[in-house]
C-alpha cells in the first residue's frame, strides 16, 4: 500500500525528493497544488516535470481517505461520510453562513466518552485518527467550495474527544493554520472537549490562539454524571479550575456548551444553578437544542424552555447564545450519518447471509 502524501509532512516530502535526485523546491510546489489549488491528482500538477509526476503517482497516494457519501441541506450545510483505509468511516461537515465557511471535523473513529445523547459514541471508540486523516477532512470540505471561496473557521466538534488525541490534532491544525497550508487564523479555530483537565492545561501551556469550548451539559455533578459518565472520575470543579488556567495562560474566553435535553437539564432550576456556577467568570454559554437521534429517548426542548433558560442566565450576567439549527434534514448531528451507513451495511449483510435455524432445545 502506498503511503499518503500528507503523512510525509512537507519536510518529509523534501527528503523524498532528495532521495530521488529531485530538487527540494518541488515539494513546496506539490504542497501548493494540494492546499491552494485543490489538486488531487499528481498527473495534473502541470508545473512539475512529467517524470516526477509519474513517480509521485507510482509511489504515493494523494489522500488516504475518500468520500463515500455526501448530503446537502437546503441551508447549504454539506455533510461528508469518509472511508478510511481500514474500512472505518468518519464524518465532517461544512457549515456556510453569510461570510463564514466553517468546517466541523472529527478526531476519532467513534468516541469513548459515553455522553448519553451523542450518536458518535453509541458504538464506543475504535481508534484515534492520524493527523493527516484529520487534515484531509478539511481538504475534502474545501473541495465543496467554489473558487475563490475558502474555509474561514474550524470547529473541532465532530466525532471523538479532541483532547484525547491532542498530539495528532495539533499537527493537523498546524497545517490548517500555516501559511504553506490552508492559512487560517488560529483565532478562527475552536477545540471542543468534554473536559479533560490535564489536557486542557497542556493545551494552555502551548499559549496558542485557539478557542476552547467545554461541553458542560449540566450545572452539578449529580446530573452531569448521568449525562456525561466520564464526569464521575473528574468532577465539574476540576474542569472549571483547568478552564480558569486556560484563560489565565492564553487570555482566551472559554465557551461552555450546553446541550438542552427536554425534561432533563432544560429547567429553570438548572438554569439558575448554571448561572451561579459561572457568575463572575469570563465565559460564554452556547446553548444547543438537542437534535433528535433515532434510537435515543431524548427530545429537543420547547422554544419556551429555551427562551426561559436564556433569560435566567442573562439575569446572572452570563453571555449566552443559542446555536442555530443547521442541516437537520441531513442528520448533521455528529455520528448520525455514520450510524445510518453502518446500519444499511448490516442490513445488506443480513439479507445476503443464509438463514440460521435455531438449534432444538429438546
Amino acid at each position: 500500500m502506498k503511503p499518503p502524501l500528507l503523512s510525509l509532512g512537507l519536510e518529509g516530502l523534501m527528503t523524498w525528493m532528495e532521495a530521488r535526485n529531485w530538487p527540494r523546491f518541488h515539494a513546496r510546489q506539490v504542497w501548493h497544488w494540494v492546499f491552494v489549488r485543490r489538486c488531487r491528482d499528481f498527473l495534473q500538477m502541470t508545473d512539475l516535470p512529467k517524470r516526477l509526476r509519474q513517480e509521485l503517482a507510482d509511489h504515493l497516494d494523494c489522500f488516504s481517505t475518500r468520500v463515500v457519501r455526501e448530503q446537502r441541506a437546503k441551508d447549504g450545510t454539506c455533510k461528508l461520510l469518509l472511508e478510511l483505509r481500514d474500512g472505518e468511516t468518519i464524518e465532517c461537515v461544512l457549515i456556510p453562513e453569510q461570510e463564514r465557511r466553517t468546517a466541523c471535523i472529527s478526531t476519532q473513529v467513534g468516541c469513548g466518552m459515553g455522553c448519553v445523547f451523542c450518536a458518535s459514541g453509541l458504538n464506543g471508540l475504535a481508534r484515534n485518527l492520524d493527523w493527516w486523516e484529520i487534515l484531509e477532512q478539511l481538504l475534502h470540505l474545501s473541495d465543496q467550495l467554489a473558487d475563490p471561496s475558502r474555509l474561514t473557521h474550524i470547529v473541532v466538534m465532530g466525532m471523538g474527544e479532541p483532547l484525547a488525541n491532542l498530539d495528532n490534532l495539533l499537527l493537523a491544525l498546524h497545517w490548517a493554520t500555516d501559511r504553506q497550508g490552508l492559512g487560517l487564523s488560529q483565532r478562527h479555530v475552536t477545540i471542543s472537549t468534554v473536559g479533560l483537565p490535564a489536557k486542557i492545561r497542556q493545551l494552555a501551556d502551548l499559549q496558542l490562539s485557539y478557542h476552547l469550548a467545554v461541553s458542560l451539559h449540566a450545572p452539578n455533578d449529580e446530573l452531569r454524571n448521568r449525562i456525561v459518565p466520564t464526569n464521575a472520575h473528574i468532577g465539574i470543579a476540576a474542569i472549571l479550575e483547568a478552564a480558569n488556567y486556560f484563560f489565565q495562560k492564553t487570555g482566551r474566553q472559554v465557551t461552555y456548551e450546553y446541550v438542552l435535553l427536554r425534561g432533563i437539564n432544560d429547567g429553570a432550576e438548572q438554569a439558575r444553578q448554571l448561572g451561579q456556577l459561572l457568575r463572575g467568570r469570563r465565559a460564554h454559554v452556547n446553548l444547543i437544542p438537542f437534535n433528535d437521534v433515532p434510537g435515543l429517548p431524548y427530545r429537543r426542548p420547547s422554544d419556551a424552555a429555551l427562551a426561559e433558560f436564556m433569560t435566567i442566565l442573562r439575569q446572572y450576567r452570563i453571555s449566552v447564545t443559542a446555536r442555530k439549527r443547521k442541516g437537520s434534514e441531513i442528520e448533521a448531528a455528529c455520528g448520525q450519518l455514520r450510524r445510518q451507513a453502518a446500519s444499511r451495511a448490516s442490513q445488506t449483510a443480513l439479507t445476503t447471509q443464509p438463514t440460521l435455524v435455531p438449534a432444538s432445545t429438546g
